[in-house]
């Protein structure tokens, strides 16, 4: 299995060319997210781990390097997180026991980045 930082490195150059190309439509995504990742009723740490589930869900290794990493940020536990992978494996089955540990795997290289 990749390394979720080899995962990272390897689309930055894509998605810095994809800017590039189509900048309104990369700003316009970025300031989408900004705007729902925003403090509101829900904490950003909230909004993370939905964003980690959805993630498992859709099955997207950079939406998982980049929420998990997310997470960590927002001070949300190895605990928090395992219990949210537990809610996309109900939700999901087979496929959320496959994606479920990389997301605890790109988890754990970010807190380990963050020490």
């Amino acid at each position: 299995m990749e390394s979720m930082n080899t995962i990272r490195e390897e689309l930055r150059q894509p998605a810095l060319d994809l800017r590039e190309l189509i900048p309104d439509v990369m700003r316009g995504h970025a300031e989408l997210s900004a705007a729902a990742m925003r403090e509101g009723e829900l904490t950003r740490a909230t909004k993370e781990l939905l964003s980690v589930v959805i993630a498992i869900t859709r099955e997207c290794d950079g939406c998982i390097v980049a929420h998990t990493r997310g997470a960590v940020r927002q001070g949300v536990t190895r605990q928090q997180l395992a219990e949210a992978i537990g809610v996309a494996i109900a939700m999901n089955g087979g496929p959320g026991t496959v994606w479920g540990p990389r997301a605890l795997r790109a988890f754990d290289e970010a807190l380990a980045e963050r020490s």
